[in-house]
């Protein structure tokens, strides 16, 4: 009998210990986090008053330092103060291991993309000048910024054969940048309205990007003839600008616009996501963008708070987040709204007829919560030196919504 008991004791014990180990198993994962860290990108056009050690580089994952251009067929500097400038800002790297620093060629109107791809030697010496630039500054990757690919944008060159011969680019990039001791993100800004995706071979190309940076803003630019958010969040639908003149301007010219690819579907942030990954993209490679700027419209009726009323114009034609803070958000004229569908501020100033659209601090940590609860890559925006430096910016927020 002793020995049955001592048997039994110890194949209790031994159970007792299975069990433990198993409860323990199962209770590991909800003590240890497996969050995948977003990307926070902020694009940064250096000023004189804004210098690198001052940038809240702690902050943010990526520093796209902007821009080079296509200059003689090769990726450089147009303005030779910008080398020493970049110096001072890779510099940073010793009190910010971590931060990837990356350098963006091109932009709104920058010229030479289509000349440069059309041939497999004009792209070999462009990438040879690439690969040659990110060594000489110890870079940890690109931003091809070419607005836009087969559409001649601000009277830049363009022809049908932009849409493979940037596949070819982004695939010649990709392998060269592979070569390097420093590991090397390769990124590329894109459109947030749909006919931009007709002229890239979308699925081809993100074989070669690590992330595409979607230009969720300048949805409604400052030329357009009614107001409306130029950087929304939420999914806009038809229902939700019936009725407005908006509307009826789009509308009266549908068939027009029909003729031209473009759609009547309002543009949003989740909108082009949405399309993005019927289209096949994975999430984890899209980042959406928030704007550290403002648009605004003058002569802007009162109905609907001026939301998606006529206009005789732009106000201004963009102005930083740092000016709206500090001068239009404090005057009393300005009134504050906030859209729930499209998920975004405006200010509105009925004494001036005076529309305002912008990012604020709620708008960017909706922008952050809903790129970590879609999974996808992270938020970027335009740009560092737009932000307010008063403790509560816009990219306080947005980090903070990052790191939960």
């Amino acid at each position: 009998m002793k020995s049955l008991h001592f048997n039994t004791n110890y194949l209790l014990l031994l159970l007792l210990a299975i069990v433990s180990a198993c409860k323990t198993e199962k209770k590991a994962p909800e003590t240890t986090s497996t969050k995948e860290p977003i990307a926070v990108m902020a694009y940064y056009v250096p000023e004189e008053n804004y210098a690198p050690e001052s940038l809240p580089l702690e902050q943010l994952t990526h520093i796209i330092f902007s821009f080079t251009h296509v200059v003689d067929g090769e990726m450089k500097f147009e303005n030779a103060e910008s080398g020493p400038k970049l110096e001072s800002l890779v510099a940073q790297r010793q009190n910010h291991p971590n931060l990837k620093i990356m350098i963006a060629c091109g932009g709104w109107g920058a010229d030479g993309f289509s000349d440069m791809s059309y041939t497999a030697e004009n792209r070999k010496k462009f990438v040879e000048s690439v690969v040659a630039f990110n060594k000489k500054y110890d870079l940890d990757g690109l931003d091809i910024d070419w607005e836009y690919p087969a559409i001649p944008a601000a009277g830049t060159g363009a022809r049908p054969e932009d849409k493979q011969n940037f596949t070819f680019l982004m695939k010649e990039l990709r392998e060269a940048l592979d070569t390097l001791d420093r590991e090397q993100t390769l990124t590329f800004a894109s459109a947030g309205w749909k006919p931009y995706y007709k002229n890239v071979e979308l699925n081809e190309v993100m074989k070669y990007a690590d992330y595409m940076n979607i230009m969720t803003y300048d949805q409604v630019g400052s030329s357009s003839p009614f107001t409306g958010h130029h950087t929304p969040l939420g999914l806009i639908k038809e229902e939700d600008v019936t009725d407005t003149f908006a509307w009826d301007y789009m509308n009266e010219r549908r068939e027009q616009l029909k003729e031209r690819g473009i759609t009547l579907d309002p543009r949003s942030a989740e909108r082009i996501v949405e399309f993005c990954i019927a289209e096949g993209v994975k999430p984890e490679q899209l980042v959406i963008g928030s704007a550290f700027y403002g648009r605004a419209w003058k002569g802007v009726p009162t109905k609907n708070n001026g939301l998606y009323q006529s206009n005789s114009g732009a106000h201004i034609g963009w102005s930083t987040y740092r000016q709206i803070r500090s001068e239009f958000e404090p005057d009393k004229n300005y009134v504050r709204f906030w859209d729930s569908i499209a998920k975004a501020p405006y200010l509105y100033n009925a004494k001036d007829s005076i529309f305002i659209s912008y990012d604020d601090t709620v708008s960017v940590r909706m922008k952050t919560e809903y790129a970590i609860n879609k999974k996808l890559g992270g938020i970027m925006f335009w740009q560092l030196g737009n932000d307010t430096k008063d403790s509560n910016s816009l990219l306080k927020a947005m980090y903070e919504a990052s790191i939960k």
